[in-house]
């Protein structure tokens, strides 16, 4: 296949010498082994023989109809010649190889690499581009949600120290698997949706409260009785979410190297939770654990919105639950507790 692409870019540049009339010569010289065929300003044609009887066999070849079978088409407003072309069983072509002719510059294109001939000038100059990859209108993806939770409290604010069900930041991870897919809907603007899985761990600030299944809800109890070292509670959901994206560096052609902003609800159904405690007896050594279903008085539902800001190629990410925690009722008896999470996407 690759000879006959190199036969035909050959017989191309033949025809055009033949089908020149009155304004273009052509010159033929030979050489050993060779034959190299000098036409208009610059063209040149370089053929390779072993022996005569290769030579020979030039002579029967049909160059119009070559030509024709490979359906090269020159463009006469602009020059462009495709030499190369693929079609689908649908019609669909993909050039591969095209030539474009301006002036004092040639340019031959392979893929998405060109190399560009400039003769304007006294010598000859050659340089290499390399095109910006056709951004696809449809594609999937996969990403992690990495962040720490917090809840609000009904009226705003964080719960406080002296409350047994305050948060402490660091150890209240937030991991997220998505299957996400992005549809373009214009330059620059993006339709984003996929499903994922959350985990939630909301681990306390005060680590001698342990959160215990009650019979009306919830109950966190001091424990006096041992050395607490770790108390948490944690939820995993099934999540479903959309974004509206705007990406301002593709708006601009500056790729990722702009400003991202992304906004849209979510909504998850409940599929674990759990409290767990880690403690030590008091004058004794080794670590226990308790691990409790405290999940039946979670809320089984979980929705609210969630946004993005990304510069470059870091994006950070933001949730807040419209609904509680805790179902109603079974939660901390004084207030409502709404799940906040801050994070990054990788």
């Amino acid at each position: 296949m690759m000879k006959r692409y190199l036969l035909a870019l050959f017989l191309m540049a033949l025809a055009h010498a033949s089908f020149a009339s009155g304004g273009t010569d052509s010159t033929f010289t030979a050489a050993k082994d060779s034959i190299i065929v000098e036409y208009g300003h610059s063209g040149k044609i370089v053929i390779l023989v072993d022996n005569k009887e290769d030579f020979e066999k030039l002579k029967i070849l049909d160059v119009n109809q070559i030509i024709d079978e490979l359906d090269l088409e020159l463009d006469e407003d602009t020059g462009d010649l495709t030499v190369v072309e693929i079609r689908d069983k649908d019609g669909h072509s993909k050039e591969i190889v095209k030539v474009e002719e301006g002036g004092a510059e040639t340019a031959v294109s392979v893929g998405r690499i060109k190399v560009i001939v400039d003769e304007s000038g006294p010598t000859t100059k050659v340089r290499v581009e390399k095109t910006k990859k056709k951004e696809p209108s449809f594609r999937t993806y996969f990403n992690v949600d990495l962040g720490i939770n917090n809840y609000l409290r009904e009226g705003g604010g964080f719960p406080t120290s002296d409350q047994p069900y305050a948060v402490k930041g660091w150890g209240s991870w937030n991991v997220g698997l998505n299957l996400m897919a992005s549809q373009r809907l214009s330059k620059g603007f993006y339709w984003d949706f996929g499903l994922g899985v959350q985990w939630y761990n909301f681990k306390f600030e005060n680590r001698d409260y342990q959160a215990v299944r009650g019979d009306q809800g919830i109950d966190f109890i001091q424990r006096t009785d041992v050395d607490g070292f770790k108390s948490k509670v944690s939820a995993s959901y099934l999540t479903a979410m959309t974004l509206l994206k705007v990406d301002f560096g593709r708006m601009n052609d500056n790729g990722n190297k702009g400003l991202k902003i992304a906004a849209g609800p979510y909504f998850g159904y409940r599929v674990g939770g759990r409290s767990k405690y880690v403690y030590r007896e008091l004058g004794g050594s080794g670590r226990h654990k308790d691990k409790l279903n405290t999940g039946i008085y979670l809320n089984n539902i979980r929705y609210g919105i969630r946004g993005e800001i990304g510069i470059g190629r870091v994006t950070f990410f933001s949730t807040y639950d419209l609904n509680e925690l805790y179902q109603d009722g079974k939660g901390p008896s004084e207030t409502s507790l709404h799940p906040i999470t801050f994070g990054l996407v990788f």
